[in-house]
């Protein structure tokens, strides 16, 4: 009988057997990644290890003779949802490509900076060497924000970011909206 089956019928019986043997690990692999979704809050501000380097970055900066101010740090998705209508359905510049939920600063990981003249004046100068040591400002304040564990919008491939500074914790934004955490005394003992 097995000589009477065509090639074609043995790889089709094959397929088969092989299908009733991996359904039970594919559908338990697939429970098993989506059990890990975590009903869990959405942050309300900054992470703690965040605004810890925040406050430590103001202050390495000043001690170079720069100060800086930071516009923006934890966003809840309201307001990245109407960030986002900027320059699509509303008046201004496209300033993000993501809508509520898509970014590090809903889940209080990233800040925005600019820097302040001694006028008061906030301004966004790449360029500008105020401290006057033939360095641009700006990008001491990003080495700074490097050393610290700050990742730089600046160096991403597309839709540079540059006054943007984040703290991922090895976290993507899909894990973020799965529930996923920094854990905060994992992250302290790190310190």
């Amino acid at each position: 009988m097995l000589s009477a089956l065509t090639g074609s019928t043995l790889l089709v019986i094959g397929a088969a057997l092989l299908l009733l043997f991996l359904l039970p690990r594919l559908d338990q692999a697939f429970q098993t990644r989506t059990s890990h979704t975590k009903e869990v809050p959405m942050p309300t501000s900054l992470h703690p290890v965040v605004d810890d380097k925040k406050e430590e970055l103001i202050q390495k900066t000043a001690d170079k003779g720069i100060t800086i101010v930071i516009t923006d740090g934890f966003r809840s998705e309201e307001e990245q949802d109407r960030l986002y209508e900027q320059g699509r359905s509303k008046e201004g510049d496209v300033v993000t490509n993501v809508k509520g939920g898509g970014s590090y600063h809903n889940y209080g990981l990233a800040i925005d900076f600019a820097l302040k003249k001694k006028n008061g004046e906030v301004i966004w100068d790449m360029k500008r060497d105020g401290n006057k040591n033939g360095k641009s400002d700006w990008m001491e304040v990003v080495d700074t924000a490097k050393s610290l564990g700050f990742d730089w919008g600046g160096d991403w491939a597309s839709f540079k970011d540059y006054p943007h500074l984040q703290m991922d914790f090895d976290l993507s934004i899909r894990e973020l909206k799965r529930g996923e955490r920094p854990q905060v005394k994992a992250l302290a003992e790190e310190k």
